[in-house]
């Protein structure tokens, strides 16, 4: 079975540059791409400004960030050849699914490849694949180098023995592994969605403000209210995980997106990362 020494991350964005990171960080080489390099190179900022928080913290030393960037190389799409490719790009099937194929191309057929989709089925995205045994899920979480948790989703034609190797790995990343059948939003995805939608359920039928539920559940034991979390995530991404859930559960109610939401997108308001969302990161 494959060993795993390089890693290639396909995205850029919050999610890629989190597991670069971590993978890095458990000593692996990582191969970064995007379509832009300017996002590699802004990657690999925040992935140092992280690092610099550690330090900060006493949890890590200068000497530990200087070797985990040096393991972390920006490259062309045609150099991206490594043991483990994980794709953390826009939850789009199309999009994936082009990947994916341009990627089996120029690796061998010992090469895993794995998507970080939140609610995308696996087995959708590999059918075009030649090797669809090689293929699977690995769901990390936002920020990816603080949460632990990391859900592996096996494919129908997923190799057994391949799903086990993939739980070694995330274990090794000082991660959580849970092992999920291929079903829409997996588990955390799932039982999120209410979270949200609910949440923004209370504030369209005027029960409580957004800032109230975020209190009140924080003082439940959440580490963020819902406003927050989504804010983090950005509300386009967690707006387009809602759209896919109720298509795949047959526009069930409890899946419905909500016009809130669908307003702050329209708007441009995604959250942190544009500085304005349910809350204005802009005045802070």
């Amino acid at each position: 079975m494959t060993s795993i020494q390089r890693v290639g991350i396909v995205g850029a964005g919050a999610m890629g540059q989190g597991i670069a990171h971590v993978c890095a960080q458990a000593g692996y080489d990582v191969l970064f791409y995007d379509v832009d390099l300017q996002i590699v190179e802004k990657g690999i900022r925040q992935i140092a400004g992280q690092a610099d928080a550690a330090i900060a913290k006493g949890k890590s030393t200068p000497e530990e960030k200087s070797a985990l960037l040096a393991r972390i190389h920006p490259v062309r799409f045609d150099a991206l050849t490594a043991d483990l490719i994980i794709e953390a790009v826009v939850e789009k099937l199309d999009v994936k699914r082009k990947i994916f194929a341009d990627l089996e191309s120029i690796n061998p057929d010992t090469t895993v490849l794995a998507s970080n989709t939140s609610s995308l089925s696996i087995t959708q995205i590999a059918a075009p694949l030649r090797a669809r045994n090689r293929f699977l899920g690995l769901h990390f979480f936002n920020p990816a180098h603080l949460m632990k948790l990391v859900e592996v989703i096996a494919g129908p034609d997923t190799d057994a023995q391949l799903v086990q190797t993939m739980v070694d790995f995330v274990k090794t990343l000082g991660k959580i592994p849970v092992m999920v059948k291929d079903s829409p939003g997996f588990i955390v995805n799932r039982v999120a969605r209410l979270y949200y939608l609910e949440s923004l359920r209370l504030v369209e039928e005027g029960v409580a403000e957004m800032s109230a539920i975020d209190a009140l559940l924080r003082s439940a034991g959440f580490r963020l209210g819902p406003f927050e979390l989504m804010d983090l995530i950005g509300n386009d991404v967690n707006l387009e995980v809602s759209r896919l859930m109720y298509e795949a559960f047959d526009h069930a109610p409890r899946f419905k997106p909500s016009a809130i939401q669908e307003d702050k997108v329209r708007m441009g308001e995604f959250g942190r990362k544009t500085g304005k969302g349910y809350y204005d990161y802009e005045k802070k």
